[in-house]
């Protein structure tokens, strides 16, 4: 247990004494048990994140800085260990959970550099009556609620310009990937940040627990990462205290392929936007619509690359595909699947949990699905390839827009100025044009509509953190 979280555990009007199980989804077997934190807990850690907050804020920008390169750079020269460690508790393949290693540390070097990059303005008003000063402030303490999909960068996203800016936290993991957590806060801890700036609360019950911490009035902040059903609820209890909120809720990113598309490169750029982390991400493509012309082989050319991916556990040397998280997950993909096929689509490759320990799904390609299908509307994540034939391209747009959700959408064409223009017109946070790959710690990630509030990354999630403080006077 890190040691910016084990003083719970010793503190007498704690309720920490209570553990929880965290599991290994390739054999359902317990990898280790962590602390479950309760009411008492989070009330605890708003009084350490209260006290620590004026030294913390009161840091120079350039030692708060430095922190977080340091830590950069612990995180990288342990990048296979911490790999190691969430191959284990979250099932992903090795070689992606070494690179989300190196893009969650990533948040801590950009951060780094944008902490002493933090201006405020100065400008006479128009009539010349007075000076307009302009400041910005560390917005109070922050909760952070991540996921277990990335359970490093998730957490990074949020840990880094809340550090930067001078923001003490409260990070609480998901249940299944505590120890991601754990790891990145005792990484911190050795780079320097002082005790109680952040707090880990792992909790097997994370609703009257985040409820807790929203009751403090010295919260002034929630970021959440997870399905849009539970950032509804979020937001509700938010509006309670008119909380600061930034939401990067849930996605049904449309994949769309052109008849002039680079069928090869399509393919590479489907591979990597279906299979990152087996298809359980927000930014997985979630439909493929695909030009009429080009349909078959495309969905030969999935069959081919998505059942060469080896499957199994993440810990063994050459594995691709691991396990989803849980039994839930998969019950969940397998239902999404069966309602398909029951509506008229056709399986080419996969479709069938296979039987043993482990939550396992192969990798799977669909085609023939009708409009209806539950899959089409609903967040797969899993390792599975819905391909739809289309033939108009107005009305493709039209359909890769019916959904509540806006967060990422992917466009393949060799026409650069068709591209831009559709890319224009399709309602999402984030584009990818060519590429199947979206996420960039300098880009401003999120989504509109019920895909999310706010943007987290680039500068803009930085200001998330920042309160604006305008000073009216003469000299």
């Amino acid at each position: 247990m890190t040691s910016l979280t084990a003083s719970l555990t010793t503190d007498p009007a704690s309720d920490v004494s209570a553990r929880f199980a965290v599991i290994n989804p390739a054999d359902g077997s317990v990898i280790t048990e962590v602390a479950d934190a309760g009411p008492a807990d989070a009330d605890a850690a708003v009084a350490r994140a209260r006290a620590a907050a004026p030294g913390w804020g009161a840091r120079p920008a350039r030692e708060r800085s430095d922190i977080l390169l340091r830590a950069f750079g612990l995180m990288m020269q342990r990048q296979e260990d911490l790999a190691a460690l969430i191959s284990r508790e979250n099932g992903k393949a090795r070689a992606d959970a070494r690179a989300e290693v190196a893009y969650a540390a990533e948040y801590f070097r950009w951060y780094a550099e944008e902490a002493v990059r933090v201006r405020g303005e100065q400008f006479d008003n128009p009539p010349g009556t007075s000076k307009v000063l302009v400041s910005h402030e560390p917005v109070g303490i922050c909760v952070l609620v991540t996921p277990w999909n990335f359970p490093a960068a998730m957490a990074t996203r949020k840990i880094g310009p809340a550090l930067a800016v001078g923001c003490t936290a409260i990070l609480k993991p998901a249940a299944e990937t505590p120890l991601t957590a754990l790891a990145i806060a005792d990484i911190l801890a050795e780079a320097g940040v002082p005790d109680g700036v952040l707090t880990v609360l792992p909790t097997s019950s994370a609703g009257p627990l985040v409820d807790r911490l929203l009751e403090h009035e010295d919260v002034r902040l929630l970021s959440f990462t997870g399905s849009t059903e539970v950032g509804r609820h979020l937001l509700e209890r938010a509006s309670r205290r008119v909380l600061r909120t930034a939401m990067e809720l849930g996605g049904n990113a449309p994949f769309l392929v052109l008849a002039d598309a680079d069928l090869d490169a399509a393919v590479e750029g489907a591979m990597l936007a279906k299979m990152r982390n087996g298809g359980q991400a927000c930014t997985a493509a979630n439909r493929l619509y695909v030009h009429e012309s080009v349909h078959d082989r495309f969905a030969e050319a999935m069959v081919a690359r998505m059942g060469a991916l080896r499957m199994g556990d993440a810990a063994d040397a050459g594995v691709e595909v691991g396990p989803l998280v849980n039994d839930k997950s998969r019950r969940k993909v397998q239902e999404l699947v069966d309602d398909a096929v029951h509506r008229g689509a056709r399986i080419l490759l996969g479709g069938t949990a296979p039987a043993g320990p482990g939550y396992f799904y192969p990798p799977t390609v669909l085609v023939d699905v009708p409009a209806d299908a539950r899959i089409l509307h609903e967040e797969v994540f899993g390792p599975v390839a819905p391909i739809v034939r289309f033939t108009d391209e107005e009305a493709v747009i039209e359909t890769a827009n019916d959904t509540i959700h806006g967060l990422v959408a992917y466009l393949y064409t060799e026409d650069l100025r068709r591209g831009l223009a559709l890319s224009a017109r399709l309602q999402a946070g984030m584009i990818a044009l060519n590429r199947g790959l979206v996420s960039d710690p300098a880009a401003p990630f999120g989504g509109v509509k019920q895909s999310g509030l706010g943007r987290e990354g680039s500068t803009e999630g930085l200001h998330e953190y920042l309160e604006t403080k305008y000073v009216a006077t003469n000299w």
